[in-house]
């Protein structure tokens, strides 16, 4: 969905202006990790974007060959590495599926619960962060008060804060206790007291609205022929999400809605993942209300082979549908193994979003996307 920029006159004659090559990034705060962004520009408008990456490449993918099942986990964590627990649930529900593993049910529960808890999380570090862009530093301040007691939830289960190694192919590495379970519900009470406190500091905010209402907008059918997915595709009034589309662990047995807007800018983006937050929090609940007795890791052989075949499994990550696909060949390791990574899809529509905006409005645009430059790069 282009946006025309309209010709600059003067005394009724039009004026001829040369483009100029901007870099913004590698090293730039607001491209939220080592981006690139050759921007042209007619004066302070943009006319193009082109998008460098490669800076964080890991060689995940192919470091994978070499790697048995099990010892693929821990790198899942590198790629998004703000969305720990959803890549690895990614990479394990898929070799579960073609294993036809069988999860226990609090295994499967726990997962949920770590998903959401996840998501609130990444969205924490997102609406800090996407304020800073913006000039505003106390939602800095607040979201990461509140982000810092997950992480000590996640560093009580797991042993760590950031990269957790938790999902395990047959449910999880380590149970919750009962004393683990209360300290979330406490969270839980208070939470919803936390979400207004970010809607009074910046939602109402007349600069936010200035800077972010009609910027980089797209369109439905745009947003659906690049693959987008998650809070960017649902901005733009798609209701799609895999948990309520194509549904796994226990999602079906939950109640929540699905966080869309149609408007498809940058407010919207801003919207959608404040809603999710909300819902994510009610999700956690209801499952720890409904978590049952019984084993948290259920039975998978020691020596883990996929049969010959081309196996998928996706997720509905915080950025959106996070894909693991694998080819196997009957080894210990995988013969390929493909990523898809919703930060890399979303970084296509990076130049649609910012043409015919000003260079400023970069920064917002970039942020509205939520971009993680290590499953970008892999």
């Amino acid at each position: 969905m282009d946006t025309q920029i309209e010709p600059r006159t003067a005394g009724g004659e039009e004026i001829h202006t040369e483009e100029i090559m901007v870099n913004m990034g590698p090293q730039h705060p607001s491209t939220h990790g080592v981006l690139r962004a050759v921007l042209t520009l007619d004066g302070e408008r943009i006319t193009g974007v082109d998008c460098d990456i490669g800076y964080l490449h890991r060689c995940f993918e192919k470091v994978s060959e070499k790697l048995t099942y099990p010892q693929i986990i821990p790198y899942t964590d590198r790629a998004d590495y703000l969305g720990g627990m959803t890549n690895e649930l990614a990479f394990v529900l898929t070799v579960e599926q073609a294993l036809g593993i069988e999860v226990p049910r609090r295994a499967q529960f726990i997962r949920v619960i770590m998903s959401e808890l996840q998501r609130i999380h990444s969205h924490l570090i997102w609406f800090g962060t996407f304020g800073l862009d913006l000039g505003a530093t106390t939602p800095f301040l607040y979201s990461f008060r509140d982000r810092e007691v997950i992480s000590d939830f996640f560093e009580e289960v797991s042993g760590a804060r950031m990269m957790y190694n938790y999902m395990r192919v047959g449910g999880v590495r380590n149970d919750i206790t009962a004393a683990w379970v209360e300290k979330v519900r406490e969270f839980l009470r208070r939470f919803p007291a936390y979400l207004q406190e970010y809607d009074d500091l910046l939602t109402g905010n007349p600069i936010l609205k200035a800077r972010t209402r009609g910027i980089g907008r797209i369109d439905a059918a745009t947003a659906i022929a690049y693959g987008a997915s998650g809070p960017v595709l649902r901005a733009s009034g798609v209701a799609y999400d895999l948990r309520k589309n194509d549904p796994y662990l226990v999602y079906d047995e939950l109640s929540f809605e699905v966080a869309t807007a149609t408007e498809g800018d940058v407010l919207a983006r801003y919207r959608v993942r404040l809603k999710e937050m909300r819902e994510s929090a009610r999700l956690v609940q209801q499952a720890l209300e409904g978590l049952p007795e019984g084993d948290f890791l259920g039975k998978a052989p020691r020596i883990i082979k996929l049969p010959p075949g081309h196996y998928y499994g996706h997720v509905e990550g915080p950025r959106g549908e996070v894909g693991c696909y694998i080819v196997s060949d009957g080894d210990r390791r995988p013969y390929r193994l493909h990523w898809r990574a919703p930060s890399f899809v979303h970084l296509q529509l990076l130049p649609i979003m910012a043409k015919g905006h000003f260079m400023g409005d970069m920064v917002a645009i970039i942020g509205s996307i939520d971009i993680v430059m290590g499953e970008v790069d892999r």
